[in-house]
């Protein structure tokens, strides 16, 4: 498995494909047990892994204690990312979730003692609560970071403009800066195309990506009669095959993986990873993990890369539709668009 650095403000090296351990551990229902999640970690640090995703709520605290176990002895292999805002516990209360500095720091120091550790690679808040203020967000983090207890901070599940804001006003202030941004990106959900991927490139933050199979559906299983997330964790963060589009995404997925010879799985994901975002793969088995294995050395060709854009293609929305339109570029370039060279990326 090759490496990446984690964004342009960190020298963190980290693996192509991010472990998500949701599913490590039986407090929700559903989810593998100690063995299980042992073997699966043991493969994907065999197979040159060491990004672990993880939060306070998977398992109801479960999944942060099996990696505080299956870590021991090998703790500095690999670095641990988890999360805060829903507290551990079922109905937590008010004061302990949310994203104030104080469920900040009551999960924080929860999170060190399951995990065993006494540092968290990568701290996330897990989304936003729509009131807490970004200036507490950021110096609360700044704070943890400060302590040595968090190395470095991301944020997940955010509007971009708060993304950006975060990130200047953490530039002016002299805080931690945000490292990362974490959202959901799959062939059948596109839509953090709109903002939240080109305002990751543009503050060059390591962009991670939860969900590349659509709860399953990219993987095929749910034609051949399996259940999964249909009915596990109570259908959460499945996404359904409702539409002709859905139906055709999931025909040129599958085509794909048989032109080549391979898992629908490993093509849905290696497409996300040509995209520019790391994704995070959730097996709950062995045979799940290494289903999605080949998606790191999967190289997709022209051809198979545009005939899954054009199967999932996102209607434009304003205002990029108007930027776009031919028309106002000609205006924005005083008519002499064609000869302007455009960068890679959009401007900041």
């Amino acid at each position: 498995m090759r490496y990446r650095l984690f964004g342009q403000h960190t020298g963190l090296r980290v693996s192509e494909l991010v472990l998500g351990t949701a599913n490590f551990g039986g407090r929700w229902g559903y989810g593998a047990n100690l063995d299980a999640s042992r073997e699966i970690v043991d493969r994907y640090a065999d197979a040159g892994g060491n990004f672990l995703d993880c939060a306070d709520v998977y398992q109801f605290g479960e999944s942060e204690e099996f990696l505080g176990t299956l870590l021991e002895g090998r703790r500095n292999n690999f670095v641990i990312a988890t999360k805060y805002t829903q507290a551990a516990v079922p109905n937590a209360g008010a004061l302990a979730t949310g994203n104030s500095r104080l469920a900040m720091r009551l999960s924080v120091e929860a999170s060190l003692k399951r995990l065993k550790t006494d540092r968290i690679d990568l701290y996330w808040v897990h989304f936003s609560d729509g009131v807490t203020p970004t200036d507490e967000i950021m110096r609360g983090l700044d704070d943890l970071v400060r302590s040595g207890k968090v190395l470095y901070v991301g944020l997940s599940d955010f509007p971009a403009w708060r993304v950006a804001r975060a990130s200047t006003m953490a530039e002016l202030r002299g805080w931690v800066p945000v490292a990362g941004l974490q959202f959901e990106h799959s062939l059948v959900e596109r839509t953090s195309e709109h903002e939240l991927i080109p305002a990751g490139k543009a503050l060059g933050l390591g962009m991670v990506a939860w969900s590349p199979l659509g709860g399953g559906l990219l993987s095929g299983k749910y034609r051949r009669g399996e259940k999964g997330r249909l009915e596990a964790l109570g259908g959460a963060v499945f996404q359904q095959e409702n539409s002709a589009q859905r139906t055709a995404v999931v025909d040129a997925t599958l085509a794909v993986a048989t032109e080549l010879g391979v898992t629908p799985s490993e093509v849905a994901v290696a497409w996300v990873l040509l995209k520019g975002s790391l994704p995070i793969i959730g097996p709950r088995t062995s045979e799940q993990f290494a289903a999605y294995l080949g998606a790191s050395k999967l190289e997709l060709a022209q051809h198979h890369v545009e005939l899954l854009d054009r199967a999932s293609a996102l209607a434009p929305i304003f205002p990029q539709s108007m930027i776009d339109a031919p028309a106002y570029r000609q205006a924005a370039a005083g008519g002499q668009y064609e000869r302007v060279i455009m960068p890679e990326t959009s401007a900041s």
